[in-house]
């Protein structure tokens, strides 16, 4: 039997999934601070007597991670090494009653939208005068700043408004705070995080505003890069791309998954698009802005797609050539329309379409790659590991994009910018050294 000890309580949180999530974890996070609690994030040392898991529920693969995290979590209770677990995020918000029922040593499952009522349980007050003053996980020189939370599109294999609800933009005021706060504190980028920042603003200005937004994020003193990931091609604002073009602390960057480039599977994923009409955009994009780099995401094996479709998205592929680009195997999701389609491609081929497609891709970006050598570029860097400084130009988001490897001979600050001319290249990874 454990013997209980005197010990001051000490909260570890977990995250699972996307940035997002990593977001709200902050803001609990922050809010614990503020309550005078010891809180650690993914502590290495397991010697905090609370946890909470916030988790992910957007596909299988992560939906299985969180029930294995918590799980994990469950048996150290079980075991009398932690005296608290909390499960809160998107699986806790969408199979809240049966993970009572299968996991009933967790002491209390939260949804998405009820942090006040996680802080209670915690024995914590919600602290209204720290919104805008959110602690980071991240390295203090980049943070994910969220514009909108939830989702109004109608796209068929998608969860997320699910667990997520609907389309709410932040006010451009509450987002200026934030972003001030966070530059007064050392964060030098900004990445612009939302289920779909195209929509922003259309709730609450009656109009899309993100360009609004990012002329008057663009004029804060210290942010040298701002970035954009999540944007919805169907409506896609154009004058988004006349703001990125003029101002410089913008960088030419857009994460705007696709998810196939099959037009009869756009039309079952409800996606409200074609591939002829995505290709225009592309083109035009690409035209105001020359040098932008393209990240998007695809699905293999939407049911329903056939040989020809998959053809047709390899071909798209090979023809847009995009710089970043990553696959996922379709995920056949309860109480979405998708579901009622009946999930007709086998795993094993869902498998081979996406290795096929990454393969393509690692081709296309190894040739990128290489025309990149002798060029100069400014890098920012986030860490050191073994033998290398390894950073990012403002073509890359952190954890998903390439890197810039600079040998540890040449000495460089972490958090901070330097001109590195390109020596040699791979598929995804650069190499460089600092231009003195």
């Amino acid at each position: 039997m454990k013997t209980k000890t005197q010990r001051k309580n000490k909260v570890n949180i977990v995250t699972l999934g996307c940035s997002k999530n990593l977001v709200d974890s902050e803001m609990i996070y922050t809010q614990l601070k503020g309550n005078g609690m010891n809180v650690t994030h993914e502590s290495a040392k397991d010697d905090a007597n609370i946890v909470i898991v916030n988790t992910c529920g957007f596909i299988d693969n992560a939906k299985q991670e969180s029930v294995d995290t918590i799980l994990r979590y469950a048996d150290a209770k079980e075991a009398g090494l932690i005296d608290k677990l909390y499960v809160t995020g998107c699986l806790s918000h969408r199979y809240k009653d049966d993970l009572e029922k299968e996991i009933p040593i967790v002491d209390a499952f939260f949804g998405t939208n009820e942090l006040p009522r996680l802080l209670k349980t915690l024995k914590a007050d919600y602290k209204h005068e720290l919104i805008g003053e959110r602690l980071l996980t991240t390295p203090a020189h980049y943070a994910y700043l969220k514009i909108a939370e939830g989702c109004d599109r109608p796209c068929s294999f998608c969860a997320i408004p699910l667990m997520r609800g609907g389309h709410i933009s932040r006010p451009i005021e509450d987002l200026l705070i934030e972003a001030k706060s966070l530059a007064k504190r050392g964060t030098k980028e900004l990445i612009l995080i939302a289920q779909d920042l195209t929509y922003y603003g259309l709730d609450i200005y009656k109009k899309r505003n993100l360009s609004d937004l990012l002329e008057r994020l663009a004029d804060i003193e210290g942010i040298d890069w701002i970035r954009l990931q999540y944007a919805y091609p169907a409506g896609f604002p154009m004058d988004v791309l006349d703001v990125m073009a003029a101002r410089p602390n913008i960088c030419n960057y857009l994460d705007m998954p696709l998810q196939t480039g099959s037009t009869a599977i756009l039309k079952k994923m409800r996606r409200g698009i074609t591939r002829e009409k995505t290709e225009e955009l592309i083109t035009a994009i690409r035209e105001k802005v020359p040098d932008i780099a393209l990240r998007t995401t695809l699905i293999a094996g939407h049911p329903g797609e056939t040989e020809e479709d998959f053809e047709e998205t390899y071909r798209f592929v090979e023809k847009m050539r995009f710089d970043r680009l990553g696959v996922f195997t379709y995920s056949h999701e309860e109480n979405t329309h998708s579901f009622s389609f009946e999930d007709d491609v086998p795993a094993e081929v869902k498998q081979e379409r996406a290795d096929e497609i990454m393969a393509l891709q690692q081709e296309i970006s190894l040739e990128l790659n290489q025309a990149k050598v002798g060029n100069t570029y400014k890098v920012l860097f986030d860490r050191k590991e073994g033998g290398y400084f390894i950073g990012r130009t403002a073509f890359d988001s952190p954890e998903v994009d390439n890197e810039v490897l600079v040998p540890a001979s040449q000495y460089v600050r972490l958090g901070d910018f330097a001109d590195v001319k390109i020596t040699s290249a791979e598929e995804f990874d650069l190499y460089g050294e600092v231009v003195v």
